[in-house]
């Protein structure tokens, strides 16, 4: 009896055995077939079907949750459907200088939007300018007012702008609201329920506390965006908190830059909210209240350019290397966090190699010590071709501003990551003007004081550059 007791427990573990080892097999199978028919990157779809090989049943559950995008299915249900490309505008219908029109063209065929004149651009430095200008717009709306901020506390600041925003619905202003449901606090999201208890339409992105929904904790709405009356835009990287405001002298200040925008292409801004609020609320947003006719307001040369992991995938990126690959004379940037794929990086590699002055400014601490880590691990290809990396002294800079040749700027809410340029929801700015250019162009050349340098990578201690290296390997991620 006990033998046979015995023997009975041996081939049930067999055949468990035998059980899971075929569905280790189906499994790996599936994550394979899907990574290699779904993901674009050679090096991405080898990493997830060797991890899914290895590990099946732990591999198959992290692919389910970070390797697929849910994403793009719910955005073409939700999203307002997006612009064809434009035909590539002839000789008597180009805005930009001549110059740029190899890049205006590139550009529009990746956004499916012109370029347009008329519009008026001022510049801000950190909440202190920022906030004011944009209570003030708050107040003066008349017909409808809309936000996005990936962060929006319920700080004094954030209070304040509740109560500007409250205001503003109470007498009869149009307004709609979206924060982005991790960076507006994942489990409480005070802000939101500040705006909603006051009657204000708020919504929050990407926001659900079901596991099953999980996967959406790593693709963010990171835009930050405020329209009054359809007619003026604030965008750039200011976030709504408390920190932001330097005057107060927080505990962690972060500085940032913000712009200013009143002209024909506040249109495309205002386009852009609208296909998010769609994304977020079902509702769609037309009409007069939100998309007035407007009037040049200035000299300035503008096209919005939206990027996220749905149909904009990588538009972003994309301008950025027509950019980058155009320069002739300087590429100049100033970025928070810097960790772009391979591709970016050899264009930037490129264009040091072939003349062109490249000079990149970041924190020398962050407020992600991870990233610092793996931005040191990161960069050294780049001292060795010549581009020069510049270590901007605390307190930590959010900004993000990119000048080419003195005539080309691109501003906004992307980071030169990975996370931005193709997990993020992100919105950025082209401008074609030599003032403004030169104004950011003054602005990182302020910054460029203390070098970065080859010999001080290389001089770090073994464990350090271990620790470096290790913390790279979570580059997508970061």
């Amino acid at each position: 009896m006990e033998d046979a007791l015995i023997r009975w427990v041996q081939s049930t573990a067999v055949l468990r055995a035998d059980v899971l080892a075929v569905l280790g097999t189906v499994l790996a199978l599936a994550v394979s077939v899907h990574a290699l028919l779904r993901k674009r990157r050679v090096s991405v779809a080898v990493a997830w079907v060797g991890l899914a090989w290895l590990t099946p049943v732990l591999g198959t559950v992290l692919y389910l949750m970070f390797g697929i995008n849910r994403v793009t299915r719910r955005a073409r249900r939700l999203r307002t459907k997006p612009s064809e490309a434009l035909d590539p505008p002839s000789v008597e219908e180009a805005v930009v200088p001549r110059a740029l029109w190899p890049l205006d063209r590139a550009v529009r065929r990746i956004t499916g939007l012109p370029a347009v004149a008329g519009n008026a651009v001022r510049h801000y430095r950190n909440g202190d300018e920022a906030y004011p200008a944009m209570l003030a717009a708050i107040g003066e709306a008349r017909e409808s007012l809309v936000l996005t901020s990936y962060i929006f506390r319920d700080d004094p600041t954030g209070r304040t702008f509740c109560e500007a925003l409250a205001a503003a619905h109470g007498r009869g202003v149009a307004v709609r609201v979206i924060i982005d449901g991790i960076g507006g606090g994942y489990f409480r999201a005070p802000a939101w329920r500040r705006l909603r208890a006051a009657g204000v339409p708020a919504g929050l992105f990407m926001h659900s506390a079901l596991p099953w929904r999980m996967p959406f904790l790593n693709l963010r709405n990171h835009k930050k965006l405020l329209i009054a009356d359809g007619r003026v835009a604030f965008t750039g990287g200011v976030n709504i908190s408390q920190p932001n405001r330097l005057a107060t002298r927080p505990e962690h200040p972060i500085r940032d830059t913000h712009f200013r925008i009143a002209g024909p292409v506040v249109e495309q801004l205002m386009t852009a909210f609208a296909s998010d609020w769609a994304f977020v609320s079902g509702e769609i947003l037309d009409g007069e209240p939100w998309f007035p006719n407007l009037e040049p307001s200035g000299p300035t040369i503008a096209r919005a350019v939206t990027s996220g992991p749905d149909a904009d995938v990588q538009k972003i990126e994309a301008v950025i290397l027509h950019a980058l690959t155009g320069a002739r004379e300087s590429v100049r940037f100033v970025t928070p966090y810097f960790l772009p794929d391979e591709v970016v990086m050899s264009t930037l590699a490129l264009a040091a190699e072939r003349g062109v002055a490249v000079d990149i400014v970041i924190p020398r601490r962050s407020d992600h010590v991870f990233v610092d880590w793996a931005t040191r691990a990161h960069v050294l290809s780049l001292l060795e071709s010549g581009v020069r990396i510049w270590l901007d002294e605390p307190p930590f800079d959010h900004s993000k501003a990119l000048t080419v040749d003195g005539a080309w700027s691109f501003v906004g809410s992307a980071n030169w990551d990975m996370r931005s340029f193709r997990l993020n929801f992100e919105l950025n700015v082209e401008l074609y003007d030599t003032g403004i250019a030169a104004e950011i162009d003054r602005f990182v050349r302020s910054k460029m004081e203390t070098p970065l340098r080859a010999e001080d990578l290389t001089a770090r201690p073994l464990p350090v550059r271990l620790r470096d290296a290790a913390a790279r390997l979570l580059l997508p991620y970061l």
